[in-house]
């Protein structure tokens, strides 16, 4: 179900795309209006669950933590139990960023997040492997990251009508 957006709410949602410590006056000001419209807006915007948390964002290289891996994982035999079973797991795993259950050859691509070759190696044979449910992991190292955003592309978004 999608809701009706106008471009001022496109702007605010922008702004706050590119920095959700905005102050509400902050945000007022650049889409003109006044601070109370521009908090009624948002909270609006929240509870139709457009916007669903705001979050800081880390450098993880800074931290740490640059080993990044695109994993497909094929279950043994993807049945409704395991396929729960496996995503209750990933849930809990702190390494998954992204996990996403795709169509093809295999059940899931994950994005996963580690310090080095040896946590990952650590990761596949004490959590995934482990697990008793995957026949196959094919996994894909990152050397590079040209593109990366959380932003939604708003720019797609359809022209309200007249």
């Amino acid at each position: 179900m999608t809701i009706e957006l106008d471009a001022v709410d496109l702007r605010i949602l922008d702004l706050l795309q590119q920095d959700a410590s905005l102050s509400i006056a902050e945000i007022a000001e650049k889409v003109n209006l006044s601070s109370s419209p521009a908090w009624r807006r948002i909270e609006r915007l929240k509870k139709a669950g457009v916007i669903t948390r705001q979050v800081t964002l880390l450098d993880n290289e800074k931290l740490g933590l640059s080993f990044e891996v695109f994993a497909s994982v094929k279950l043994q035999l993807p049945t409704r139990e395991n396929l729960e079973t496996f995503e209750r797991a990933v849930a809990e795993w702190p390494e998954v960023v992204d996990c996403a259950t795709v169509t093809g050859a295999v059940d899931y691509m994950l994005r996963i997040v580690t310090r080095d070759m040896h946590a990952y190696d650590d990761f596949l044979r004490d959590k995934v492997l482990a697990l008793g449910l995957v026949s196959d992991v094919q996994s894909r190292i990152v050397i590079r990251v040209p593109k990366r955003t959380t932003a939604a592309p708003l720019s797609l978004m359809p022209p309200l009508a007249p």
